[in-house]
């Protein structure tokens, strides 16, 4: 399973690096040391904890859901697998995207709840890229 470093984990959640380290020293979202001593949380407790935030807000701040040019780089929350079809969501900071694509493509990109990915909007038409 991926993990994802505090400063990584911010930029996802859509908050500042000290923020991050603040839940994270206040045991909002679990963490653990790698070999070098970096803090890392897992991609599973990020997904998790990253739809918490959404729905509350940062620090209880309202949310703003304006949303930035077409491109949102997130962590995929839920992934559900049909015979043919899937659907992915993504947390982005305060927006969550769902998009609709195959199964081959969400089997040939790794798309798996914990997995960083940027969905890409065109019209009304979402594309997600694996990072």
């Amino acid at each position: 399973m991926q993990s994802y470093t505090i400063g990584q984990a911010a930029r996802l959640l859509g908050v500042s690096p000290d923020t991050a380290r603040r839940w994270a020293d206040a045991g909002r979202v679990a963490t653990h040391r790698d070999e070098g001593g970096r803090r890392l949380i897992d991609g599973r407790a990020l997904a998790a904890f990253s739809v918490e935030v959404a729905q509350s807000g940062p620090d209880g701040e309202d949310v703003s859901y304006t949303s930035a040019r077409n491109a949102f780089p997130g962590i995929v929350t839920a992934v559900t697998l049909g015979d043919v079809a899937a659907q992915v969501e993504i947390q982005a900071g305060p927006h969550r995207l769902v998009s609709l694509l195959t199964r081959e493509a969400v089997e040939e990109l790794g798309l798996e709840v914990g997995v960083e990915a940027t969905a890409r909007v065109k019209a009304t038409s979402v594309h997600i890229d694996r990072v």
